[in-house]
This record gives structure tokens, C-alpha cells and sequence, in this order.
């Protein structure tokens, strides 16, 4: 089973409406809440990241998801399970988790011993004067706008398992920026519904998703490094006469209707998720 198969069993099991975008919205109480675990030797090795690159990746993922919502990032609590590494890894950890935060405060968490570093994070984003996103909002007539490189990150990543020395590369995989201000124009703007995601799992990823999502297909042009993966950048589906007010981005393709297939890059098309052969945390 792949991951994308426990979340749908989880989600009939549940039965919750909030399940499905990376941020539920909580429309009662004005918030959006996200939750990330960040594990040694599933998603970084300790020999390849600092302490302080550690903590900002770790809060960075969540505060991303945050950002795909359209809210403001706002809090976030920091849960921490270690062997005894020290007093400087907790202090150059708190560094990095401050650094990735983006704005948003730490308000709490907990932290345990563990044979290997393990960190859960939850981020909380206010969502006054914005309109919130969802994956579910493509519409046919609509184009997708993105903002920033792919392809850097998974080329750092490469460098590290190759040991290489590509500075620029290894930083742009373990010290990713995000873009607040596209997601905050955009939800500050808005006035009707849009769909917005991190690529966190490679913009060929999102823009499946939230095609299936939408029951749309969406046509994109070939990005390079689209199939890659954790970038930060986001990707947005908004209408055409919108698109073309915000600042500094890119119109890579538009949405029509549903024809049998979720997203079609340069002609070829992929009308299953696993045809993308992007990374399954749980192997085949």
C-alpha cells in the first residue's frame, strides 16, 4: 500500500470534511491547523544536516502547508524526541525551528528521549481578512501560476548521497525558502474560489492532486525539475483576469474539463496517481 492509501482509508474511516487538504480550515474558530512529522533516516540524515538546518526544515514543512492555505502563519508547537545529544543541539535546534517559522510563535510542545531524532510539529495560521484555499476550487477556464526554481532541492539531495560539494544545491535541499508573499497577495485578493498547494512533493504531484482533487484535468507545460520534490515552492489555480495581477509569477498552464485524464504535461497524460512515480514513503 502506498501512502495516498492510508490516507483515503483513514479519511472513509474518520469521515471528517477536513480531511484531504494538508491544512484543515476552521472556519468556527478562524484557523487553519497542520501537523508534519520530520524522522531521522526518513526524511533527513543527521550525518548531512546541522542541528540548526534540522530545526528549520522541520518547522519550514509545516509553515509551507500553513502558506498553501492562504492563512498567516501564527503559532506552532514543537514536539521532540532525542537520544542525549546536548545542550548545543537543543539551542542551535530552537535556532533553526525560529529561523523557519516565518513569523508564527512557539507556544509549547514536549520532548522525550528516543533512540533516533524524531519531531512532530503543529503549525496554526489565522485566517482574518484572507480567503483560504483548497485543492478541491480548479475550475475549468482557470490557469495555474507557480513562483520560483524546481528541480534545485533533489539535485542537493543527489550531491549529499553522491558526497558532493555543490554548496549551492546541498543548501537549497536543507535550507529551503518559502514564498509568503505569493500566498499572502493571493488570499488577500482573491474573490472567488481558488485551489493553492505546496510542492513539496514535486509540482507534477500538485497539480495532479488537486486536479483529482477538482475533477478537472489541468494541461501544463514541462517545468524543469517538476518531477522533483521538496522545493517549498507554491502552485496556484485561479482565474485567468487574476493571474495576470500577481506580482512576479509564471502562467504554466490552464484547466479544462475532465476527459478521462487528471494532467497532461507537453502530451503525455496521467490518469493514475502511481503513473507519476513520484516517492512512497511505504515502497510498493
Amino acid at each position: 500500500m502506498k501512502e495516498h492509501d492510508f490516507i483515503n482509508i483513514i479519511k472513509i474511516l474518520v469521515g471528517n470534511r477536513h480531511i484531504g487538504d494538508d491544512c484543515a480550515y476552521l472556519e468556527d474558530l478562524g484557523i487553519v491547523i497542520t501537523q508534519d512529522n520530520f524522522i531521522e533516516d526518513v526524511h533527513f540524515k543527521y550525518l548531512w544536516a546541522t542541528p540548526y538546518q534540522i530545526g528549520y526544515k522541520a518547522a519550514i514543512v509545516n509553515i509551507s502547508d500553513v502558506l498553501a492555505s492562504g492563512a498567516e502563519p501564527k503559532y506552532i508547537t514543537v514536539g521532540l524526541s532525542i537520544p542525549n545529544l546536548g545542550e548545543n543541539f537543543i539551542k542551535e535546534f530552537y535556532r533553526g525551528v525560529l529561523a523557519g517559522c516565518n513569523g508564527a510563535e512557539i507556544i509549547g510542545g514536549d520532548i522525550t528521549y528516543s533512540e533516533k531524532i524524531c519531531i512532530s510539529i503543529t503549525a496554526i495560521g489565522t485566517t482574518s481578512g484572507r480567503k483560504i484555499a483548497s485543492r478541491k476550487n480548479a475550475k475549468s477556464g482557470y490557469v495555474v501560476v507557480t513562483k520560483g526554481d524546481y528541480g534545485k532541492s533533489s539535485a542537493g539531495l543527489k550531491e549529499l548521497m553522491n558526497q558532493g560539494n555543490n554548496i549551492e544545491l546541498i543548501t537549497a535541499h536543507l535550507e529551503p525558502k518559502l514564498n509568503p508573499e505569493f500566498s499572502k497577495f493571493i488570499s488577500e485578493n482573491a474573490k472567488v474560489d481558488y485551489a493553492m498547494m505546496d510542492t513539496s512533493d514535486g509540482l507534477a504531484d500538485a497539480l495532479f492532486q488537486i486536479a483529482k482533487a477538482s475533477n478537472v484535468k489541468i494541461v501544463s507545460r514541462n517545468i524543469e525539475g517538476m518531477f522533483g520534490a521538496e522545493d517549498y515552492n507554491l502552485v496556484a489555480v485561479v482565474p485567468a483576469e487574476f493571474a495576470l495581477t500577481i506580482p512576479d509569477c509564471n502562467i504554466i498552464g490552464k484547466v479544462v474539463d475532465y476527459d478521462g485524464y487528471f494532467l497532461e504535461i507537453e502530451g503525455k497524460k496521467y490518469s493514475e496517481y502511481d503513473e507519476l512515480n513520484t516517492y512512497n514513503h511505504f515502497g510498493d
